[in-house]
């Protein structure tokens, strides 16, 4: 059974009377209300998508132990401990990581790397097709992800930028999950309320810590639950009502 966490909030209704305000306070009411009125057009809440085993499979634990013929026991113990979150949070490039990828700082073949990698991504059963009717529903998505700036590589492969934009790379924005300033960060720029924003991952601690800050959160599973947790908050998705849509041809009268 999925784990999910949200957190409920409540409406305040405001009268609609004239006020005698200061100008200053004036212009921030209007703003304000501008903010509002965009996000009742706005198709609310926005979907903030971890992708990594949640959209993505990630090769790093079976398929590169594999390509440096290691366990993955191994390979965490030689490893720089620090090396791969720098390239997730963009303080280095892939030369670089590649320079200090090992503690002994021993050279290996990086292309192959990153061909391996890329063999190994491949979407999450039925996360491709929950994606395709969430866009046909008009919710707003975007990627929420630590990763470095291999994630070109990822869309390349898979495309993902069909489905959500690529908006909250660690790699661009220098933080990485669970850091609250992450999280916030993204808040401030969609330009909605935290309680106007569901995110999804597969690792608790960052559910934990978009909660904190006030961010719905649910914690990904399988795709099976998870469209049952965005039912439960009144994401109705009818998955063979979608597959008839794309199936069936239209019927003219």
């Amino acid at each position: 059974m999925a784990v999910c966490l949200w957190l409920r909030t409540r409406t305040i209704s405001i009268p609609q009377r004239p006020l005698k305000t200061s100008s200053k306070f004036a212009i921030k009411m209007s703003l304000n209300l501008d903010s509002t009125q965009d996000n009742r057009a706005r198709r609310l809440p926005v979907l903030l998508f971890d992708i990594m085993d949640t959209i993505v499979r990630d090769p790093f634990y079976q398929d590169v132990p594999a390509f440096f013929g290691m366990s993955m026991k191994e390979l965490i113990e030689c490893k720089h401990p620090t090396a791969w979150l720098e390239f997730e949070k963009g303080m280095i490039n892939e030369m670089e990581l590649a320079r200090k990828f090992f503690k002994d700082g021993r050279p290996f073949d990086l292309e192959g790397l990153k061909d391996c990698m890329i063999r190994g991504y491949s979407y999450i059963e039925g996360v491709k097709e929950l994606l395709h009717e969430l866009k046909e529903k008009n919710y707003e998505m975007h990627a929420f992800t630590n990763y470095p700036i291999w994630y070109q590589m990822i869309e390349d492969k898979l495309k993902i930028s069909h489905y959500l934009s690529w908006t909250f790379c660690s790699c661009v924005s220098g933080k990485r999950k669970p850091d609250p300033d992450f999280y916030l960060e993204a808040v401030r720029h969609l330009k909605v309320d935290p309680a106007d924003c569901i995110f999804i991952d597969d690792r608790l601690k960052n559910i934990e810590a978009a909660v904190e800050v006030g961010i719905v959160g649910l914690h990904f599973k399988n795709t099976d639950l998870l469209r049952n947790d965005l039912s439960q908050m009144g994401i109705n998705i009818s998955k063979s009502e979608s597959h008839r849509t794309q199936n069936q041809p239209q019927l003219s009268e």
